[in-house]
């Protein structure tokens, strides 16, 4: 009866406004912009004691990966190595070529047939993560990129990076040019063996060129407590990349996140794993051998099945008997290569096969013709590629369309060790003697240290920040010996069952500590 009384072309015109609304609503859905969650990259994370070499936390540690600008790193092991053999100087030129200034961002820019100094190219690298300087890098000491790559892959399969292939000098898209976030960790810690003279330049904050101040990508130096460096990295298909280097007196780990959505997220993840696993670390004499110029083996971190979280403090020696997940890997198989015979006068570094040598014009840019060139000697045999098992749902689209570093954000001395008989602990305060404690049925552990000291303190730290939950709870240590190692379990008295020990546990865990409850 309703519609009797409304004219049909009002009828008409009222449902060509509704499809109207509705294709516009469809329209609207179609090109809205992607929400930043939809962007996930593939994740991987690793945390490495670096005086023991133990995994402190994995995940997809050894899965492939695009490094990105961590490629730079590798790229400036090979500027130190020729800066300590002398073949380099900080205040020599290297010159732009042609293809080095096309670089895409992030660059400083440079010009074909300009120079810069090798210095300057080295915080060009460590803080505005300088693509155009990352190559003009590679072809002056290399005599070309292809040849310069080959030199890196090489050093990174000497220093144990058994699934690091490089194709550039700089991370910028490759399909070929992948690593894991493991081989990233024995990167960032044979660096710093290797050259301790050079490490301080990635702690760089900021870097001063042609009247611009570019400030370092990694905004976790002078943030978090014990972080000096070290790289940042991104491409669209690796995600947002950090390598992390983090210290205190006693305790030395490096952490990589690979695949973070964003800058944020990224410091977001770092900065809880080195909260979380700096203070566990081992705090005695380095277990690990150190690279060194006289000679060293390839770094490889100890990887071992999930101990209990309270014994991160134990070194490798107590777990000697257990299964690794995927096994342990064998030091003995992974010597560093030598120079070619031909070269016997010049003295290789550890890590690195290939030599230098004056001249080499194959695949020289034309700017560069008229000058010297430092060009590694090429090695016979190609360099496998390592397996992949990279996802394909973000490679294909993006490495077709290339890619850039868009971290564009304005922008120790270590003492050589012999590993067979590492340097006793400097002599430290007497150990407190605490009251004894009455030890309850149930108790929680929150670690294993090899101080006691340190185990008193972090008992109370552990009581401050959790409140009522510890308010009854009694702290004390108990000294065991493991593996030729004497260590102070840190634990909580107080608990007449099971389930009380846990709910207390519950609590730490949410407040950054490790922890388990164990019958007394």
């Amino acid at each position: 009866m309703v519609l009797r009384n409304i004219p049909l072309r009002c009828i008409a015109s009222r449902f060509a406004a509704a499809l109207v609304a509705i294709a516009m609503v469809l329209a609207a859905s179609l090109i809205a912009p992607t929400p930043a969650h939809a962007y996930n990259p593939p994740y991987a994370a690793v945390v490495i004691d670096v005086k023991t070499g133990r995994t402190l936390h994995a995940e997809n540690a050894d899965a492939t990966r695009f490094p990105a600008s961590l490629t730079k790193v590798m790229t400036l092991y090979l500027v130190f190595e020729q800066l300590e053999r002398g073949a380099l100087r900080l205040d020599s030129p290297l010159r732009v070529s042609s293809r080095a200034a096309a670089e895409p961002p992030s660059k400083l820019g440079l010009r074909a047939g300009s120079t810069i100094t090798v210095e300057n190219a080295i915080l060009a690298l460590t803080t505005r993560s300088a693509n155009d300087v990352a190559t003009a890098i590679a072809e002056n000491l290399g005599g070309s990129v292809d040849a310069f790559t080959r030199e890196m892959t090489r050093t990174a399969r000497a220093l144990g990076m058994k699934r690091t292939t490089f194709r550039n000098a700089h991370g910028l898209p490759n399909r070929e040019q992948v690593t894991t976030a493991r081989d990233m960790a024995i990167l960032a810690i044979a660096v710093q063996d290797r050259f301790p003279q050079y490490y301080h330049y990635f702690s760089r904050r900021n870097f001063a060129f042609n009247g611009t101040t570019h400030r370092n990508h990694n905004r976790l130096i002078g943030r978090v407590t014990g972080v000096d460096g070290i790289k940042t990295g991104f491409i669209r298909a690796s995600g947002f990349n950090l390598m992390t280097n983090a210290k205190t007196n006693s305790r030395h780990i490096v952490t990589v996140v690979m695949g973070g959505r964003s800058g944020a997220h990224r410091d977001g993840i770092v900065e809880r794993l080195v909260k979380n696993n700096l203070p566990h670390a081992f705090a005695g004499a380095r277990q690990t051998p150190m690279m060194n110029a006289a000679g060293a083996v390839a770094f490889v971190p100890n990887v071992l099945p999930p101990a209990r979280p309270a014994d991160i403090g134990v070194p490798p020696a107590a777990f000697a008997s257990a299964s690794a997940t995927g096994g342990p890997l064998d030091l003995a198989s992974m010597r560093p290569a030598v120079a070619p015979e031909r070269n016997a006068g010049n003295t290789a570094t550890p890590a690195s096969s290939g030599t230098l040598r004056q001249g080499a014009a194959a695949e020289t840019a034309p700017e560069q013709s008229g000058g010297q060139v430092l060009s590694f000697a090429e090695s016979t045999g190609s360099i496998p590629l390592p397996p992949a098992d990279l996802g394909s749902r973000h490679v294909s689209r993006e490495m077709a369309q290339g890619g850039e570093d868009a971290e564009t954000v304005a922008p120790m001395q270590v003492a050589s060790a012999n590993a067979a008989a590492p340097l006793p602990p400097a002599a430290t305060p007497a150990e407190p003697e605490p009251e004894p404690v009455a030890v309850s049925p149930w108790v929680v552990q929150i670690a294993a240290v090899d101080s006691k000291r340190a185990a008193l303190e972090m008992l109370e730290n552990a009581r401050s920040r959790v409140g009522d939950p510890l308010s009854a709870a009694e702290p004390f240590t108990e000294t065991v010996q493991t593996g030729g190692t004497t260590l102070h379990r840190a634990r909580f008295s107080g608990f007449d069952s099971q389930g009380a020990a846990r709910d207390a546990c519950r609590q730490l865990e949410r407040r950054g500590f490790a922890c388990f409850a164990s019958r007394s």
